[in-house]
């Protein structure tokens, strides 16, 4: 994914159905990989520990118990 030199991070709470912007950007980083995701393309979260993740593989691996 292109960033371009003007985007930032976005600071979001997520909920069952969706997130509110807490402060403006245009991503967020997974919490799991660092990996930069738009917020266009944003789809799997963690309403319970409010982290974003990358893609559904890594959000089941993040929440599978340890």
């Amino acid at each position: 994914m292109l960033m371009s030199a003007t985007s930032r991070p976005a600071r979001l709470h997520y909920t069952a159905n969706g997130f509110r912007l807490l402060s403006p950007g245009d991503h967020v980083l997974c919490a799991v990989t660092g990996t930069p995701i738009l917020l266009e393309e944003l789809r799997y979260w963690s309403v319970e520990r409010q982290e974003p993740y990358a893609t559904a593989e890594i959000s089941v691996g993040a929440l599978s118990p340890k």
